[in-house]
């Protein structure tokens, strides 16, 4: 005999069931994140925001980090591209990049960030997914920035790409970490500033 229907139809959540659910906790660790840290965010407390059960989270993320780190690239980890106009030098494309990160560690992306990487100390697979997922792939293309600066003769050739980045990011992630200087745009521009003009190609001296 075949069942009734009304079975068929109980068994899952609907896609639009699921798709709301997801919608749901991902808006509530957004905005728990905005009174909390990280360290003190907790499932019961996401579940209970979000009207869900603690399995209903657990279904599609497995840990509070992974959860944390799905809001995150979806809510916070956005880029607005380079402004179309007109081609932008190697320089001023990393220069842009550089104002847009300091942007947004004024808000909401900077708090989670400096939360995520702390809990990556005694965590390490949180550092490790949150340079997969977010840094690794801006870290290639400001490099490839810095390479197209320097076959433009803005570097000398023999500049370390690598190098000139860490030199430009490391003091942005130093005052997002220890807050003892404001991260302002005026502050971005002196570093990229310093870092080229470091590095300027050298010209002949010879007669």
């Amino acid at each position: 005999m075949n069942p009734p229907p009304s079975a068929h139809r109980s068994r899952g959540r609907p896609p639009a069931a699921n798709a709301e659910s997801h919608t749901l906790i991902l808006d509530a660790v957004y905005e728990l994140l905005q009174e909390r840290s990280v360290r003190d965010l907790t499932i019961e407390g996401i579940a209970k925001r979000a009207g869900v059960s603690k399995p209903t989270i657990h279904k599609w993320w497995p840990t509070k980090a992974d959860l944390v780190l799905a809001m995150f690239q979806e809510r916070l980890d956005s880029q607005a591209p380079p402004p179309a106009t007109e081609p932008m030098s190697g320089q001023d494309a990393v220069r842009f990049t550089v104002r847009q990160l300091v942007k947004r560690f004024n808000g909401l992306f900077g708090k989670v960030m400096a939360d995520l990487i702390a809990e990556g100390q005694s965590e390490p697979a949180v550092l490790e997914t949150l340079y997969a997922r977010h840094m690794r792939d801006r870290r290639a293309a400001t490099v490839a920035n810095v390479e197209r600066a320097r076959a433009a003769g803005e570097l000398p050739a023999d500049a370390d790409p690598e190098l000139l980045v860490d030199t430009i990011f490391a003091p942005l992630y130093y005052r997002l970490l220890l807050r003892h200087e404001p991260l302002t745009q005026t502050y971005a521009d002196a570093l990229v500033d310093q870092a080229f003009s470091t590095h300027q190609p050298r010209t002949g001296t010879g007669e």
